[in-house]
This record gives structure tokens, sequence and C-alpha cells, in this order.
């Protein structure tokens, strides 16, 4: 009786599956007036000449909308949110290259984004009802399958990651360039583009035109693009009685769209006249000839590459044991497990600065998505689903680590949640994803954007069962880790996190940190903090997913660099970014 009932849940849950796969091939029609109607999925729309893939004058109204319009690049054409299954990412398609984002679309949403669409939340009703059916029928085989099933997660994602760090160690790819016996005259230099969003960091500007003057970049092939907001009263008279120089173009965001970075970089986008672009933090420091470093890779590279990823890491890492771990993982990021997602051409997510684009191809994909709060990431999934390809470039820029807990939760919360963001758009078509990607890119993405974000929530379940087992040896948690998935607990539990603390001494020895090895081994608090932001992010994903946490920034002051190292300087107010 009981495997009866089984069967009958999960033929029920495969009917529901199969009509929603119906659905999905249902002819949509379009809201163009036409009358006609075709497949949303087997349309074949005409692709606009690469000189209309054009930013559209700000200044000038795009289709009856207002001249400061910011891209709905979550919407659908017609304005709709995606809750229908459509998602509106094919509005021009090259056969094998992927979608291509109108520039058409910089209208402000006709209605709020919804973080998933009918199918997603109808495939997991499903999937809950059909957890729910087994609990009832077979609770026993049911736990052991689904804790089967994560414990195969977690050694998947943490084998992906020691697969990449020894991908990214043993195969260097990473692209090198020696800006110094390759110099190009100043006068064949091309106009660079800074974007520099700043909001509520008065504070900081005096430092920020100091890291700016110190490139070694002429100032006459400098376009600098100082983005502030509209109602950042502060930051803007700060920016009015400094002496900035000639190369720096103030430009007030309109209060339009959502608030945030993207939404000013679009802005800044729109105004650029370089042909290559960057976005520098307030609080960034890069190495001086981090733009000539990215005009020689970008020569060298193939058509393909569109975007270089700088490496990023801390100048105030001895501040506390909280910058030390976050100067460990920002080694194995940015120095190995980057460079190993390049290595296999797979998604490189972005970091949220000092990314050198091309601005055309920039202009041609869209810009940056208003309404995804890390839209470094979001750009760099759309990047490859184009058929193009980010590098990292074997140059540094330094940023001052969140040395402050509370302050320390809000941003990791709104990175965990913009992952979330960005695996749930795209995953609204799966099917049409893995054609889009390759299977690899697909296996990839999943463990990267998917899996990764799950564990982190998963983990305070495993380590409370931990906790009462040894506390009282309950019969269901020896019950639930019965046979196979024993040991693969085991895997999972001691080589899974040996691995993962393997990888931040790693990360220290790569930046020759070698005296932050003995805080590594200390990693596993580290986890509790990522789990707490990452639970935060889920909740603020349902009521508010919008909205970016701001962050704290000037507690730990850049000095310089010289041959003591680099320097702090007292310990700022604080500002907010």
């Amino acid at each position: 009786m009981i495997r009866r009932r089984i069967i009958g849940g999960l033929l029920l849950t495969g009917i529901g599956a199969m009509v929603l796969a119906r659905d999905s091939k249902r002819p949509v029609k379009p809201k163009d007036g036409t009358g006609s109607e075709e497949s949303q999925d087997d349309a074949s729309p005409t692709l606009r000449r690469e000189s209309e893939m054009t930013m559209p004058d700000p200044d000038q109204p795009a289709n009856g909308a207002h001249p400061r319009s910011v891209p709905d690049l979550w919407a659908g054409s017609d304005g709709s949110d995606g809750s229908d299954g459509s998602d509106g990412s094919d509005a021009a398609q090259a056969p094998g290259t992927g979608p291509v984002l109108d520039p058409g679309r910089f209208v402000p949403p006709t209605a709020p984004p919804t973080v998933l669409s009918r199918r997603q939340k109808v495939a997991i009703l499903l999937g809950l009802g059909a957890l729910a059916f087994g609990l009832v029928e077979a609770p026993i085989i049911t736990i052991i399958a689904v804790n089967a099933f994560l414990m195969v997660l977690y050694i998947a994602c943490n084998s992906m990651k020691v697969f990449l760090i020894s991908r990214a160690l043993n195969e260097p790819c990473k692209v090198t360039v020696d800006a110094a016996h390759n110099r190009i005259p100043d006068d064949e230099l091309p106009i660079y583009t800074i974007l520099l969003p700043v909001y509520r960091e008065a504070d900081m500007l005096g430092q920020l035109v100091h890291g700016i003057r110190a490139l070694d970049y002429p100032e006459d092939r400098l376009d600098v693009k100082l983005l502030l907001e509209e109602d950042d009263l502060e930051t803007r008279v700060a920016a009015a009685n400094i002496d900035l120089p000639d190369c720096f173009d103030v430009l007030v965001v309109p209060a339009v769209g959502p608030t945030g970075k993207p939404r000013a970089c679009n802005h800044g986008l729109a105004k650029a006249r370089g042909e290559y672009l960057v976005i520098y933090d307030a609080e960034d420091r890069p190495e001086a000839d981090q733009l000539r470093k990215s005009i020689l890779a970008f020569k060298d590279a193939s058509p393909d590459v569109v975007c270089l990823q700088a490496q990023l890491n801390y100048f105030n890492r001895t501040r506390n044991l909280l910058t030390r771990w976050f100067t460990a993982e920002y080694s194995v990021w940015f120095d190995q497990l980057l460079p190993g997602l390049q290595a296999m051409n797979v998604v490189i997510p972005l970091g949220g600065t000092s990314n050198h684009f091309i601005t055309a191809r920039l202009r041609e994909i869209g810009g940056w998505n208003a309404f995804n709060v890390t839209e470094d990431a979001d750009l760099g999934v759309r990047i490859f689903l184009r058929g193009w390809q980010t590098a990292i470039l074997d140059t540094t820029t330094y940023e001052e680590a969140t040395s402050r807990y509370p302050n320390w939760i809000r941003q990791r919360s709104r990175w965990v949640k913009g992952y979330m963001q960005t695996y749930l758009y795209h995953m609204r078509h799966p099917f049409r994803l893995v054609g889009q990607m390759s299977p690899k890119a697909f296996v990839a993405f999943q463990l990267f954007f998917g899996a990764g974000t799950l564990c982190l929530l998963l983990n305070p379940l495993f380590w409370v069962l931990t906790i009462v087992w040894f506390a009282s040896h309950l019969h269901l948690i020896h019950t639930a880790f019965t046979g196979p998935v024993f040991y693969m607990a085991l895997i999972a539990l001691f080589i899974g996190n040996a691995a993962c603390v393997l990888s931040m001494v790693s990360g220290c020895f790569g930046r020759r940190n070698y005296e932050d090895v003995k805080y590594a081994f200390l990693v596993p608090v580290y986890w509790v903090l990522m789990s707490v932001a990452a639970w935060k992010a889920l909740v603020q994903l349902f009521y508010k997913p919008m909205y970016w946490e701001k962050t704290v920034h000037g507690f730990c002051l850049y000095e310089g660099q010289g041959d003591e190292g680099l320097q702090l300087v007292g310990s700022g107010a604080g500002a907010t970014s």
C-alpha cells in the first residue's frame, strides 16, 4: 500500500511537471498590436545592426519614456515582471550566441519585479507537496533520500571549489601584461572613462580624488564621472567645495527607478566618452598602472573578451580578526576561484569594482540590471550568455575590508541576496539556459550560484543536528545517516571542511600573508557569520528584494604604499556606499 501511494505521488508530480513544460511552449501573443502570435521560445526576431546597439541619449526621451529612465532588465519587453513565465530575455537573439538585451527597454518598470515566476512558484509547490506526501507515507525513506541528496550537494560544491583552486594553481590563466616594458606613449592612449558612484561619502571625497590622481594615466585622456545621488545633499555640497581635477565631470543621478549603484552606473554609462570604462568605489586604491595594463590586455586578448576583472584585496588586513578572515577569503576568490572559472570557460561573477569594459560592448548588452543588488554578478552571467568572455587581469585594487561585525552582516546579506536574485532570474527557463550555456557551464552555474548559496542556509541545520546527536544520540538522527549516507556525511564533514579551511590557508600563502595562516584555522566561526547573513538575505528577498543594504566605510583610511607597505591612518567617522 505504501509503495502504491508513493508511486501515485510521483506520478502526480510528473503530470504537474509536464503541464508546466507544455505551458512554457504555449504561443505568446505579442503586445505590438499586430494580432499575430508566435512561440516565445521559437521566435527569431530581427537583430539590430551593431551601429544601432547604443545607449540612448539621456537627454532625449525614448518611446515616450522619462529621459532619465533606467533599464528594466527584469521586466519583459511589454513591461511585465515575468510572472507569466516570460523573462523578456529574447528581445534580440543570434543563433548560438545567447540573448542580446534590447537597448530600447530603457524605461522605468511598469510593475515591481517578482522574485519567482509563476512556473517557479508552481514547481516549488509541487516539490513541497511531494516532500510532504513522502514524509506522511514513508517518512524514513524520504528523510534518508533528502539527506543523501544534500550530502551529494555538499560534496559536489566543495569538490568544485577544490578543482577550481587546483586548476588555477597548476594552470595559471590570469591575463598578465608588462606595462613598464610595453609602455604606450601618452598621446596614443585612448580616452578612458572612470565611473565613481558615491553615496553619503562626503568624508571620503578627498581620498577618492587622491587615488585617481595617483593613476599613471594622463588627465587629458581621462573621463571621470563622479556620480552623486539627487538626495545626497551632503556629498553634493562637499563635491562643490573640493578642488576637482579638470577630468572630473560631476553628474547628479535623477531619482528615477530603484535606488542603488547600478542606477548610477547606467546614468554614467550613458554619458561616457571613453573607448574603455572602469568602475571604482570611493575607498578603492588601484595599482597605478592598472589602466595601462587593461589597454594592453584588451589589445592582446580575443575579440570575445569584453571585460577584464582586476583582482581585489584589502589594505586594512591587520585591523582585526574579521578583516584577516575577509582578506583570506578575497584572496581565494579573486586569485584562485575566479581564475579557475576562467580556465573552465564558464560564467564568471564580476566583483563590484575594478571591472574594465569595452564601452561599446557594455552599451550593447544594456548596462547594469538596476533591479539586482549584485548587479555585477548578474552582468557576468549576461556577458557569458551573449557569447562573450570575462578574463581576470593580474593587477590588484585595494579596498577597505569591513571591520565591524554588524556592518559585515549588512554587506554580506546584500551580496547573498543578489546571488539569489541572479540565480532565480536566470533559472526561469532552465532548459533554455542549458542550451545557451552548455551542460558544463550549466552545472558550474548550479554549484557556484545555487548550491553555494543553499549550503550557507543549510549549515546551521546540520550544526544543530551534530550537537543534538552528541548530546542525546537521538535515534531519528542515527536513522537519517544510515548506511552510505553516513559515509557521505563523513566525507562532507571532515574532508569537505578540511578542504575549505585549507583553501583559506592557500589564500594566505598566495598573498604571502603568512602570519594569517593560524587565523585561517578559526574560519568555522566565519562560516557562522556567513549563515547569519544568508538567512537575513533570504528573509529580505521576499519582503524587500531591491533594498540596497548600505555598507559603512571610512573606519580605516588609506595613506599610501611605500617601502613599509600599506599604511593606515586614524579611524574615519564612516561613510556609506
